[in-house]
């Protein structure tokens, strides 16, 4: 054993070039794909990633890489890993390292830069990629010295990973890529000014567990922090041992069962009814692992406005940043639901308060008019959930598809919605469901798009074929930038100033070109049929569906209005009339 070791560390800190340091530290990472886009500055790294074998997606431009590697990070847990080259091939990665940072997703992104005697210069090529990327990442690095390379991969892998997720830069210049030096990755990383706290306080877990108690009107909003901390049977555990109902942020979808009875639906700007009628009129607001971001609370003079609040965050920053918070539990959110729940506190007398909400629930249901002889968009979304069973990992773009799809797909399990929250980035659809694919072989991907979206990166599709991923595409095509044209209907006097997209590619024909079958509906027994052909199909689909064009999405919290103040909402005696 004594010889192994001894083997092993004199390998560890063999010499070697930086190129061959990065390769050997993703294989001690185990990192399983790159996605990545070759260029002049990293051409050192991508001749040894020639010899190496490691599996490398090219993707066919830079966001796509970025996108992918989210997608993967969000269903794998691990995090994506990007190489770009410098200049443009960093800058075109930029939209997608502010979504990552938005929406606390683990990356490490590696970038070429010009050889470190002309950085400075304007060389060929040349961008102060540190100086970019400093406010849309974790942490960035740029390496002057070959020395520091394994020490600085190693630190990135952990602060991408730990704490509250987010993505990590280093910025490599090509002559250190060239350079040679001892490869030691058995160092230890030990960073003083980064020290998350995981574990909660004892004291202000008894403070929540002594609020719930008292209240009548408890309700626990549940981000995607619940999901990044692998704490959804800890949540539902907790629900329901305490009998609180529970809604979900946009991001947080699958963090708790949509059928279940003491789920309320998504929260915010185009909520149900229940959802957001609970987090106006509740007395005890609890916070798991959400931002408490604009579209989440509308105008926060309403928000919450007869509750104590109480926030379980990894990340302290997020706490009172918007809302003022009485029961502040800085912690990874697993670890604080195990406490709560250890605790057995003593449930809410909340009995009228449940029936109050399962009659918002009953009364005031999601709808939508059915059309003859059209595809209404939500009745779509209810097609493809059943068509593949509620089990499909879904990613979308940005707008109404979206809002849609997060209203009428019911997710019952977590890691299974992928989608831009924070961000939202149109484009992120179709990249990601690449990398989702990548991360859960077995799964049935369904990438959900608009037609406006899908056109940002559709030369993705080239990697889906060529690597023969069953991705199932969904065009919700109705010819316009979606909610922008709704928000132009409704705010601005039907101006519809280009958004309106009349002039379209035929998409199958699109599909075709790059050696993909591509089916098309525009009614809703159309739709059947297709869906039903596109999942009988052992391979990737593109699905262009022709919906009702001026459809919006309802119910719907107009900016500056409270959340109790939606419109689009009618009770379901009304419908039936």
């Amino acid at each position: 054993m004594a010889k192994m070791k001894v083997e092993e560390q004199a390998k560890t800190k063999a010499r070697m070039s930086g190129s061959l340091m990065l390769i050997e530290a993703l294989k001690a990472e185990n990192v399983e794909v790159i996605f990545g886009y070759p260029g002049g500055a990293v051409l050192p790294l991508y001749d040894e990633l020639y010899k190496a074998g490691v599996f490398h997606v090219l993707t066919r431009h830079e966001q796509g890489a970025i996108h992918a590697a989210e997608g993967y990070a969000r269903i794998s847990g691990k995090p994506g890993v990007v190489i770009a080259t410098s200049g443009p091939g960093a800058t075109n990665i930029v939209t997608g390292l502010t979504d990552a940072m938005m929406d606390s997703l683990p990356l490490v992104v590696f970038t070429g830069q010009v050889a470190t005697n002309v950085i400075g210069s304007d060389a060929f090529q040349e961008a102060d990629v540190v100086g970019i990327t400093m406010p849309i990442t974790k942490h960035n690095y740029q390496v002057r010295d070959i020395s520091e390379l394994p020490k600085i991969i190693k630190e990135a892998f952990h602060i991408a990973t730990t704490g509250r997720p987010g993505p990590v830069l280093i910025d490599i210049p090509k002559d250190v890529t060239i350079a040679e030096g001892e490869f030691d990755y058995n160092q230890d990383v030990h960073l003083p000014g980064y020290q998350p706290t995981t574990q909660p306080n004892h004291w202000q877990i008894r403070r929540l567990v002594e609020a719930v108690s008292q209240s009548k009107r408890p309700v626990i909003l549940a981000g995607a922090g619940v999901l990044h901390a692998n704490a959804a049977d800890e949540l539902q555990q907790y629900a329901e041992q305490q009998n609180i109902p529970v809604a979900h942020t946009l991001l947080g979808l699958g963090g708790f069962p949509a059928d279940h009875p003491l789920f309320l639906g998504m929260a915010g700007m185009h909520g149900t009814y229940a959802a957001n009628m609970a987090l106006y009129e509740c007395d005890l607001l609890i916070n798991i692992g959400a931002r408490f971001d604009d579209r989440v609370t509308g105008n926060l003079k309403y928000f919450a406005p007869k509750a104590t609040v109480a926030h379980i965050d990894i990340d302290p920053a997020e706490i009172g940043k918007n809302v003022p918070t009485k029961i502040p539990i800085v912690s990874d959110a697993k670890a604080a639901l195990q406490e709560l729940i250890e605790q057995q506190g003593k449930p809410a007398d909340n009995a009228a308060w449940l029936a109050q909400l399962n009659e918002w629930k009953r009364r005031f249901p999601l709808h939508y008019e059915p059309e003859a002889g059209a595809i209404k968009p939500q009745k779509l979304i209810e097609m493809i959930y059943e068509v593949t069973g509620g089990e499909a990992i879904v990613t979308t773009d940005v707008g109404q598809h979206q809002m849609w799809a997060a209203q009428y797909y019911k997710f019952n399990r977590p890691n299974r919605w992928v989608t831009s929250g924070g961000l939202g980035t149109m484009g992120f659809g179709l990249p990601a469901a690449i990398g989702a694919q990548l991360a859960d072989r077995s799964a049935t991907v369904v990438s959900i798009v608009g037609d406006g979206g899908f056109q940002m990166t559709c030369q993705e599709l080239s990697v889906i074929q060529e690597l023969q991923l069953p991705i199932k595409v969904v065009i919700v095509n109705n010819q316009a930038l979606g909610m922008v044209r709704q928000w132009q209907e409704l705010f601005y006097d039907k101006r519809y100033s280009h958004s309106l997209i009349p002039n379209q590619p035929d998409f199958v024909k699109l599909a075709e070109a790059y050696g993909m079958p591509g089916l098309r509906a525009k009614t809703e027994a159309e739709a059947a049929e297709v869906l039903k052909q596109a999942f009988a199909i052992d391979g990737p689909v593109l699905l262009d569906f022709h919906v009702c064009a001026d459809e919006n999405v309802y119910p719907m919290v107009a900016p500056g209005k409270g959340l109790h103040e939606m419109v689009g909402v009618k009770a379901c005696e009304e419908l039936s009339q």
